[in-house]
């Protein structure tokens, strides 16, 4: 019986540890794939931000234009927003069966929303846009960083990234009580996108904020962010639920982003923020600079001109031949000032005075250069001097532009890491890693007992790093799949000790749960580990070209066979996921008796595959799968109003900004050619379809 007990307990244990690590690889599959999408976000927005960066507008008009379909987020006067999003003229009418708002706000309200957004009603567009006006004004008048204090509550929940999760949300009032005097919320950012109902969340959370203004408090995440909304979804869920009114919904969501505060600070002890620290974090500057200018905290608002241009290129308008950051060549405007040093090492920032003595002797330097290249005389009507260049003022809003810029990405985009020190974070693209030693140096800075972030998805809803320094909470349950993780939201009591709540919202997931005593279901596993590698093969067919000249690089025959371990180095090398592949093997790859794979035939497998979802020849389905999300996001920009049409004129001032970029001159008649081309129902407008359909048009070209 002795021997019996040990084998059971022995079998038992092995079969826990194989559960663990069949979830942990399934975990890193979702990681890896979420942080590498973000990336090409990141990317792409950098290409448009490039473009932008050397594209020259012919006319006043051609610059409004790029300018508003490119920086649509660019915030308006405030009576040009009231003209824009006038509520008042929108009329409700009698057939409307939703909830009436009437502001100012009443608990009553709260309850009424609750209840039509469970019966899957929708709120009136007039409501909507005359919520965000005043959430706005409420917003406008809060500091920064929040301060919150247990002394006038018994305690303080704080929840983390709901991702337009409806029913998490419910579940949590239902769990912890609706907002209230007593009940004071935190809700740290990523309220959008993804989910389906991002708006109702949004709606609900900003009614309890007018209400209960001193207990319902609200920091931005990084996806609060007009940029990234259009890759992720917001943005066409705006749209799709109000194709009348979305326009200026829109416009309204995103003026209300970007005043959203920045970070929450619980008895002057435990510091709330959506991503992490870096080591230039400054809570000091946090508190003082003026959030509403990043709209996207992805590029930096640049200084507006003054009148006295500092480009050389206003000399003549001349071009030259540069690259871009990838080494591509593009034609640039003409030779620009460059603020590097050519012979000294520049000095710091921190001695103003000393920094823009060198700057101005740097600029003059280039400016005699710049003379010699297009023969400018001394005797020039208006002569070119360093002090009508720079003065120490543009040095100072140059510089501090920059490092705020920086604070607002790191505290958004940054993640924790176990090793020492602060480096970029290249895995998402965005803020950086910061290690236990930089985590330590802060709290003892500002005299801080731990932080709180969210920003990734944790399988128990909640993790602890750094010494339990710092604590992750991520409050959207079945993020990836249905029982892929619980969600988690946290009370802190005066002692300002951590309580965690967790929960699992969808119903299936949450009965899984409680029929087994031990461990995670065995079906619940299966299910999430089969989502996951399905994810993968689809992520391994869209690079399916690149695959096959890495195997070809090991097989040096021509047999059409690589060695398995060659098969994982040959498809991290492509991908750059971080993958254990050896591990997942198993599940990519049948297994040979000669430890070799046919890698032709694997990949016609995960073809047919594919191609049993979409009648589509394989070559272009592997180019639609690789690019789909790039695309419809570089659609949605171009989309300026959001209508889901790429109007001719959005389209040509389109093209003009890519042709200078590939250095293609073409003609208006010439555009206007190509636009008609692609207009296929010839009904004046490119929908996504066609815009679709052209891509794979021009693919097939030889």
């Amino acid at each position: 019986a002795f021997k019996a007990a040990v084998l059971i307990q022995q079998w038992y244990r092995r079969h826990v540890a194989r559960l663990e690590m069949r979830r942990r690889c399934t975990w890193r599959i979702f990681q890896s794939i979420e942080y590498a999408c973000e990336q090409d976000q990141i990317k792409l927005h950098n290409f448009f931000s490039y473009l932008m960066d050397q594209f020259t507008p012919s006319s006043s008009k051609e610059r409004d234009f790029i300018s508003r379909m490119f920086i649509s987020g660019e915030s308006y006067k405030e009576a040009e927003l009231e003209k824009y999003c006038d509520y008042e003229s929108i009329e409700v009418p009698d057939s409307y069966t939703g909830p009436h708002l009437s502001f100012p706000l009443l608990p009553d309200h709260a309850t009424a929303l609750l209840e039509a957004f469970q019966q899957k009603q929708q709120l009136h567009a007039r409501y909507v846009l005359n919520l965000l006006h005043e959430t706005r004004k409420h917003l406008k008048q809060l500091p920064n960083i929040s301060h919150v204090s247990t002394c006038y509550s018994e305690e303080v929940t704080v929840c983390g990234d709901l991702h337009g999760q409806l029913d998490d949300l419910f579940l949590i009032f239902y769990k912890n009580g609706l907002p209230s005097p007593s009940k004071s919320y935190v809700f740290n950012g990523d309220f959008v996108d993804r989910g389906k109902q991002s708006l109702e969340i949004l709606v609900i959370l900003f009614t309890f904020l007018l209400i209960y203004p001193k207990e319902v408090h609200l920091n931005r995440g990084n996806h609060e962010d007009h940029m990234v909304n259009l890759r992720y979804g917001f943005t066409k869920e705006v749209m799709q639920k109000y194709k009348v009114h979305g326009k200026k919904i829109l416009r309204m969501f995103q003026n209300v982003f970007c005043w959203l505060p920045l970070a929450t600070l619980i008895d002057q002890k435990v510091l709330i923020i959506h991503g992490g620290i870096s080591d230039t974090t400054d809570l000091d500057m946090l508190e003082k600079i003026q959030r509403d200018k990043f709209i996207s905290a992805l590029r930096m608002k640049k200084r507006k001109e003054s009148n006295r241009k500092p480009e050389i290129q206003a000399i003549n308008g001349e071009r030259k031949s540069g690259t871009d950051a990838a080494g591509n060549e593009v034609i640039s405007a003409a030779p620009r000032l460059s603020l590097q040093p050519q012979s000294a090492q520049a000095p710091s920032t921190a001695n103003r005075p000393e920094f823009s003595r060198w700057l101005r002797q740097t600029v003059q330097e280039q400016i005699d250069t710049c003379r010699r290249l297009v023969d400018i005389s001394e005797s020039e009507q208006e002569e070119l001097t360093c002090s009508s260049v720079v003065s120490l003022k543009d040095v100072d809003e140059l510089c501090w532009t920059h490092q705020e810029w920086k604070q607002v990405l790191d505290i958004l985009w940054s993640d924790p890491m176990p090793q020492e020190g602060c480096r970029e974070n290249k895995v998402r693209g965005g803020g950086c890693y910061f290690g236990p030693d930089v985590t330590e140096k802060f709290l003892e800075k500002y005299s801080l007992q731990f932080l709180i972030r969210s920003h990734e998805c944790k399988q128990e809803g909640y993790e602890f790093c750094h010494n339990r320094k710092v604590l992750t909470i991520f409050s959207a349950s079945n993020y990836y799949e249905i029982g892929s993780n619980r969600g988690a939201y946290v009370k802190l009591g005066p002692d300002l000790i951590p309580h965690f709540v967790q929960y699992q919202a969808n119903k299936t997931a949450h009965m899984l749960t409680m029929t087994q005593r031990q461990g995670i279901p065995f079906e619940l596993i299966s299910r999430v580990e089969e989502s996951a590698f399905r994810a993968l093969r689809e992520k391994l067919f869209a690079h399916t070209s690149a695959l096959i000249s890495a195997f070809k690089a090991y097989d040096g025959d021509n047999t059409g066979r690589i060695t398995l371990s060659n098969w994982a180095t040959a498809v991290e090398s492509v991908l750059r996921l971080g993958l254990p592949w050896r591990m997942l093997r198993p599940q990519l790859v049948r297994s040979t008796e000669d430890g070799m794979l046919e890698y032709k035939s694997w990949l016609d497998d995960l073809a047919m595959e594919q191609r049993s979802q979409e009648h589509i020849q394989s070559s272009l389905l592997e180019v639609i799968y690789r690019n789909r999300s790039n695309l419809e996001t570089i659609f949605r920009i171009i989309d300026r109003d959001h209508s889901g049409l790429i109007s001719f004129e959005e389209f040509q001032q389109t093209w003009k900004l890519f042709s200078t970029h590939m250095n293609i001159e073409l003609t208006d008649d010439g555009i206007n050619d190509l636009v008609r081309s692609i207009d296929f129902n010839k009904d004046g407008n490119i929908d996504f379809n066609e815009f679709l359909e052209a891509f794979r048009l021009v693919k097939q070209c030889p």
